[in-house]
């Protein structure tokens, strides 16, 4: 069992979300006009909410084709592609010394019928979001 996993806040959000939207949303359903590199994932709700979702992600031990049909039900915004990459396939790119390449990802996301990952890193440039 998880870190989180029995703790209040954590068992509390999840009832929420889940009641809320029938199953745990990824954080660009969570907040819809966000960016991943916003600070309002690093504190507060936003906080919770990507400390709640990692914890329940590993809680479920979903399978690669049951991860795949989870983002088909949710699709990702392009800016989101990087992170729906590392939630797909479990990378840490946090953890390499130099710039993470998902080239190799995308292109395998596009072959499963994703959109928007040619216009990820523009998008993720993109300052109109929250």
């Amino acid at each position: 069992m998880g870190k989180y996993a029995k703790e209040k806040w954590y068992l509390d959000h999840v009832e929420r979300m889940v009641a809320k939207h029938g199953d745990f949303p990824p954080p660009w359903i969570y907040a819809e006009n966000s960016h991943p590199c916003s600070i309002g994932w690093r504190m507060g709700g936003g906080e919770t909410h990507v400390m709640a979702f990692g914890e329940w992600w590993e809680q479920e031990g979903k399978s690669f084709d049951e991860r795949i049909a989870y983002f088909r039900k949710w699709p990702a915004p392009p800016r989101w592609c990087g992170w729906m990459a590392d939630a797909i396939w479990n990378l840490e790119p946090w953890e390499s010394e130099q710039e993470f390449d998902y080239s190799d990802y995308f292109s395998q996301l596009k072959t499963l019928g994703f959109e928007g990952t040619e216009d990820y890193e523009s998008d993720l440039e993109n300052e109109d979001y929250d």
